[in-house]
């Protein structure tokens, strides 16, 4: 069982690094990715800092925010 929780959070913290470099590249702050696509700043944190496991629409819309496609939001490697 502790295998699966360390596979999680090993995605989720991929996750919201590919979340952050992307939002960073763009040149817009936390604030304004969450106000763009109607979440709190705090839930893009948590995203970025891999302690939230955002929806498949979220996902969705954060891509579309990033000008990023899905695939290219969730394409992570786990070492």
């Amino acid at each position: 069982m502790k295998t699966k929780v360390r596979l999680k959070k090993k995605i989720l913290k991929n996750l919201g690094l590919r979340v952050k470099t992307f939002r960073t590249a763009k040149g817009i702050s936390q604030e304004a990715l969450a106000f763009q696509i109607g979440v709190d700043r705090t839930y893009i944190g948590a995203i970025e800092q891999g302690l939230r496991s955002p929806s498949i629409y979220c996902l969705f819309i954060l891509a579309n925010a990033l000008d990023k496609s899905l695939s290219e939001l969730v394409d992570i490697t786990i070492d």
